[in-house]
């Protein structure tokens, strides 16, 4: 069974945390994200004990910083954070992985109108090939992405993460 997003925020590294804390803040163009922004602020004005006003004052860094020690955020934000994340910083993994399995893609953002689901075969040669080019931790967490976001298309991936995991 695949992690929601929001235990894979949890599990990330400190340093991960704060580049998709930062991404996730960043990011102005994603559909919702002013809700998810604003989510986010109440979050912090109440773990903080700020007024919701004074977190929208802060700078990007600022916010990003105390984002990053929450470890208990929603899968909406989680999921908003991830995706910014690896659209921000990891588009050449992303790139890498679709192009190996043959999906049609553009820097990394999927363009086919629907995925067939990879098999496990394809999935497996895949990871190891980025896992040549790129660190076992970024790739799994590119993968567990995947399949919390859409768990019926990369159902694979659950059987090819599971074993080590």
């Amino acid at each position: 069974m695949p992690d929601k997003p929001s235990r894979l925020w949890k599990d990330l590294p400190p340093d991960t945390r704060l580049d998709a804390a930062l991404a996730f803040w960043r990011d102005t163009e994603s559909p919702d994200i002013e809700a998810q922004h604003a989510e986010a602020m109440a979050l912090l004005a109440r773990r903080l004990n700020f007024r919701a006003k004074s977190i929208q004052g802060l700078s990007v860094d600022r916010r990003a910083r105390h984002l990053a020690h929450v470890s208990d955020v929603s899968d909406l934000v989680a999921t908003r954070a991830l995706i910014a994340y690896h659209f921000a910083a990891k588009r050449e993994l992303m790139a890498a992985f679709l192009d190996a399995l043959g999906i049609a893609h553009e820097a990394g953002l999927i363009t086919a109108e629907q995925v067939v689901p990879p098999s496990l075969e394809s999935l497996t040669v895949a990871r190891e090939g980025l896992k040549a080019t790129f660190g076992d931790a970024e790739v799994d967490l590119y993968l567990k992405t995947l399949m919390a976001l859409d768990a019926d298309t990369w159902a694979n991936l659950d059987t090819l993460l599971s074993p080590r995991d």
